[in-house]
């Protein structure tokens, strides 16, 4: 009995961290053969990439979403801290060494992705930089400098048209990958801030322990069997349980009452949208679910918007699909947007509250990992091409 038990867990584990749910991926492209792959990595005319943090959650998706993309480059280096050094990596049918990160590491290089920690970033982002590269980075470091692009391809490309890789006579640069927070809400706010311009916003969020990185996942992981158990459970990467648990989100409290992950999504929101009026405000809930954040967002806007006129727009909107069958009471969930490429959106509705079609409420889920980083950052990339 208790070795039926374990493998059902087992068995729900798999599944939520598998490709194989039933949700398509219609921004993907499809896998390619062996063969191809060795084709493309091996393109002359594609830039030299390097992928800092290769060894953890954001880095080895960066690895995937290139590889499911077909980014074209020429050569890749896998990089990471010193503890990480000599280890191997399959990627496209090839084997390499991850290498110690240093400021050495980008000579050659035109491209960096970087997901290693806002403190590695600040080091050696801008070492990077003199050296020619152009650095995409996943950290906080940079997103509110007012000199470093924060970009959503999608949202405000035009944010980083000034931007050129070094063999296309431009010059090293830092772009700012958003919060996954902010990207996951603005993906689906951005369109219908487009057709009738969001005054104000007020976003709660529910997020993964995916947001926390792999050691979180699986803690998560451990505290389910533990507490299923009858155990104590483990807390380390978070001071309280978090199995069958939810609490505010563990980033630092500021003296305004707000945390710093609700602060991210206050200020990227104007910077991205460069609206310094728009008023949000948000509050985030870390939820016992291991990939992929949700969101519900309340709207206020400037002009009427009606409910079919906001659902026929996002329907058309890029990286979104929309879930809204309320028939069958069926909506966006976490574990149907896991490991896919588009954000969903669904519970489409009027606010009440607010008079003469001024207000809306959706309900949106995207997977942190992919499009809340990995995704998003090699979409920049391509637009370096």
């Amino acid at each position: 009995m208790q070795a039926t038990a374990s493998a059902q867990r087992h068995h729900l584990f798999s599944s939520l961290t598998s490709n194989s749910l039933p949700f398509p991926r219609t921004h993907a492209r499809p896998r390619r053969s062996p063969a191809t792959s060795i084709r493309m990595a091996l393109r002359e005319d594609g830039p030299s990439v390097a992928v800092v943090g290769v060894t953890g959650a954001v880095g080895q998706e960066f690895l995937s979403v290139l590889s499911d993309r077909e980014f074209p480059y020429r050569s890749i280096k896998m990089l990471a801290s010193r503890r990480s050094a000599g280890k191997h990596i399959a990627f496209e049918d090839r084997d390499y060494v991850v290498e110690e990160l240093t400021a050495e590491s980008f000579d050659g290089v035109d491209v960096a992705l970087f997901s290693a920690g806002g403190s590695i970033s600040k080091e050696l982002g801008p070492a990077a930089v003199e050296r020619g590269v152009v650095v995409v980075d996943n950290s906080s470091a940079f997103r509110m400098d007012p000199e470093v692009p924060l970009v959503i391809p999608e949202v405000n490309p035009e944010a980083m048209a000034h931007i050129r890789l070094k063999g296309r006579s431009g010059k090293g640069a830092l772009i700012a990958n958003p919060n996954c927070s902010t990207i996951i809400c603005l993906m689906a706010v951005t369109p219908l801030h487009r057709h009738a311009k969001v005054v104000r916003m007020v976003v709660s969020t529910y997020q993964a322990a995916s947001g926390a990185g792999a050691a979180a996942m699986e803690e998560l992981e451990l505290q389910t069997r533990e507490v299923l158990d009858g155990k104590q459970p483990t807390c380390k990467i978070f001071k309280q349980q978090y199995a069958f648990n939810l609490f505010s989100h563990n980033a630092p409290v500021l003296a305004n009452g707000y945390n710093e992950e609700e602060m991210k999504l206050v200020k990227e929101t104007r910077k991205i949208w460069n609206d310094m009026d728009v008023k949000v405000t948000a509050t985030c809930i870390r939820v016992p679910v291991m990939r992929a954040h949700a969101e519900s967002v309340n709207l206020q806007f400037e002009k009427p918007v009606d409910e079919d006129t906001a659902r026929q727009i996002l329907k058309g909107a890029a990286g979104v699909v929309v879930i809204d069958d309320r028939t069958s009471n069926l909506f966006p969930t976490p574990l149907e947007v896991s490991n896919k490429d588009d954000v969903a959106v669904g519970r489409i509705r009027q606010d009440l509250s607010q008079d003469g079609n001024l207000g809306l409420d959706i309900f949106v889920c995207g997977d942190q990992i992919r499009k809340g980083a990995a995704l998003n950052a090699v979409q920049i990339a391509e637009m370096l091409l």
